[in-house]
């Protein structure tokens, strides 16, 4: 129904902000209200999604036409909401959510919070070759031959299960993809590049 509103936003909150469009306020329910941060009480343009339910009509607020796009194809899979899928946006690891759904990856995806197993199965049943990450196009956005290389995935998935950083681990793959060894070795290489 609604492709933008373009107003003031005059209000944000830990679930929602506030815009002001003809002096009437909307509330937009977005993935990380904080980012709005620099522009209280100045005019903004924010992409919507209107979900009307029995008891509730709700908007959704975005960024970007391509976060919404992803927000649109995320609550087209079973099992996903509207709540679960700005979760997921907040996550802001957009690019890593759509190399995991290309590469089938189901435990990079149960990584997602209110995702489990059954729940990435059917995204990347749904969604494989169809989602673009937010800010690229889909050619920008192809995963890199990794899909064989299991030990550095299992590798790379110690290293998170351990505590670092996802975007840490990221600069690590794409440093040994195209090679192979253990996934002990990969762990052990990483953990001396980390300490540098």
């Amino acid at each position: 129904m609604y492709e933008y509103f373009k107003g003031i936003i005059s209000k944000i909150t830990a679930k929602y902000i506030v815009l002001e469009v003809n002096s009437i306020g909307y509330i937009l329910h977005v993935a990380n209200p904080y980012a709005y941060s620099g522009h209280l009480h100045q005019e903004a343009k924010v992409y919507v999604h209107q979900v009307v339910r029995e008891d509730a009509e709700l908007l959704y607020g975005f960024a970007t036409e391509e976060e919404k796009q992803l927000f649109l194809n995320l609550i087209s899979v079973s099992g996903i909401g509207p709540v679960s899928a700005l979760a997921i946006i907040a996550a802001d690891d957009n690019a890593g959510l759509v190399q995991a759904i290309e590469q089938k990856n189901i435990t990079y995806l149960t990584k997602f919070p209110k995702i489990g197993k059954k729940t990435a199965q059917q995204m990347v049943l749904d969604l494989e070759g169809k989602v673009v990450a937010a800010g690229g196009s889909a050619e920008s956005k192809a995963p890199v031959q990794t899909v064989d290389n299991q030990e550095l995935e299992e590798a790379m998935e110690a290293m998170l299960a351990l505590g670092y950083k996802a975007a840490e681990l990221k600069k690590i793959k794409k440093f040994f993809e195209g090679t192979t060894d253990t996934a002990e070795n990969y762990i052990k290489s990483a953990l001396k590049m980390l300490v540098k």
